[in-house]
């Protein structure tokens, strides 16, 4: 079922490249159309005006898809959406009910965040992150800093870099602000960590037909891959980008996620004025649904960036700001606490697939809340496999074609409590054992 109207040929190292999918989502009457016009038919006299070019060609997100799937189903466990067991520190509860009384928190705020926030942050990214000389904007989780970034660093001729496997809603903002035809797939090492060297040729090499590479994008620790980018690895690539006049974004969504004693790196940032670095308090402080994140930038961006706060957000919800600087005052070592509790969660989903699938079948998974798993020969339609787990065996993933990883799934091990997770697992096991066994006609 978890199908998008346009499927990628993912080809590292080359311009994406599209072909129609035969069989899609169920679809409805107007996403029928859709389609038609995609394929090129003739719309009939009373059709009505389709949605842009640019939005029909983005994908469809992959999340969306799949709770769509799961609608109406009971008893599932979910190793889906990359979620956090826990709720906020009970300040942030506190501070929300006194928001409620305060005049200020009903009325427009400053475009790029509130004073008191954004000077807490900048001493957080100077003493944590060691960031100096950064401005702040707050935004509405990490993604949309994202989409501001591409709305104001791109043209629509320009390209711009993502290292396979990516994150799907990175693509995604790419594709929708006109970037679909020149989204260029790097290569990765068989950790996947972005290649360094391909970078540096890539870059001295001319750019596609009509434009050329202004963008690269890193997620640090990784989304979908779990894998922390080593100092030296950021510098070079960083290095790469300067020399060409290229921006180098870095995600730090995850960047309190990381197992330094299982002997993986720990995170580390780069600054630089053609660096800028995305954070969110999503995941960390169990703030999904309050929709907070912020940018650090150079300054000389800052008037650019607030045409695109201006127009998209006005400014972040102020109850939100008054809730994500309550969760920043009860520090980091909160956080840290409940990410070693990940530890069990993240080592049962390792032992759970090797044990079937064999050693070597899991990447990832040193950091952020993620691994991969490699599905057994013959089952290389990952998102079949998603839809038979989900109703044969009642636990979900995501599948790893959405995040040009095909023939993989992406397990989430923060999502549930840890004797949640074991019940998960077991189930994993079992659909995975049945695989491995019979191959593609457990599917039917």
């Amino acid at each position: 079922m978890i199908r998008a109207l346009v499927e990628l040929q993912h080809r590292p190292g080359r311009t994406l490249q599209r072909r129609p999918l035969a069989n899609c989502f169920p679809l409805g009457h107007w996403a029928k159309r859709c389609l038609a016009m995609i394929g090129g038919q003739a719309a009939s006299e009373d059709a009505v005006p389709p949605p842009s070019k640019r939005i029909r060609q983005t994908d469809e997100p992959c999340i969306v898809a799949m709770q769509r799937m799961l609608k109406g189903k009971e008893g599932i466990l979910s190793l889906a959406q990359g979620i956090v067991h826990w709720a906020p520190p009970p300040a942030v509860a506190e501070a929300v009910i006194a928001a409620a009384g305060e005049p200020d928190t009903y009325a427009y705020g400053a475009d790029d965040g509130l004073q008191a926030l954004r000077s807490e942050l900048r001493a957080k990214l100077r003493e944590e992150n060691g960031l100096e000389g950064v401005e702040v904007m707050i935004t509405a989780g990490a993604n949309q800093a994202y989409a501001n970034l591409v709305c104001a660093l791109l043209d629509a001729q320009d390209s711009s870099v993502l290292f396979s496997p990516f994150y799907f809603n990175h693509r995604m903002a790419l594709q929708m602000t006109g970037g679909s035809q020149s989204i260029v797939l790097g290569p990765t090492s068989e950790d996947y960590l972005p290649d360094a060297e391909w970078l540096e040729k890539r870059l001295a090499e001319p750019g596609p037909t009509g434009g050329r590479i202004r963008m690269v994008t890193v997620v640090n620790p990784g989304n979908p891959t779990g894998v922390i980018l080593p100092q030296n690895l950021l510098e070079r690539l960083s290095s790469a980008c300067a020399k060409h006049s290229v921006w180098l974004v870095v995600d730090n969504t995850y960047e309190y996620f990381t197992y330094e004693e299982d002997g993986h790196p720990k995170h580390s940032c780069l600054s630089g004025d053609h660096i800028v670095n995305v954070f969110s308090f999503s995941k960390a402080y169990g703030m999904m649904g309050w929709r907070i994140g912020y940018l650090a930038y150079p300054p000389r961006l800052g008037p650019e960036l607030m045409k695109v706060q201006d127009t998209i957000a006005i400014c972040p919800a102020i109850a939100s700001q008054k809730a994500a600087l309550a969760a920043l005052r009860v520090g980091r070592g909160w956080v840290r606490e409940r990410v070693r509790g990940l530890v069990q969660n993240r080592q049962l989903l390792v032992e759970t697939v090797e044990a079937e699938l064999g050693p070597g079948s899991v990447k990832g998974g040193s950091g952020a809340i993620y691994l991969l798993a490699r599905l057994p020969d013959g089952c290389a339609d990952d998102v079949r496999v998603v839809e038979w787990l989900s109703e044969r065996h009642k636990v979900c993933a995501i599948p790893g074609s959405a995040c040009g990883a095909p023939g993989m799934i992406r397990l989430c091990y923060a999502n549930l409590l840890p004797e949640k997770c074991v019940e998960a697992a077991a189930r994993l096991k079992a659909g995975l054992a049945e695989l491995k066994n019979q191959g593609a006609a457990a599917l039917g």
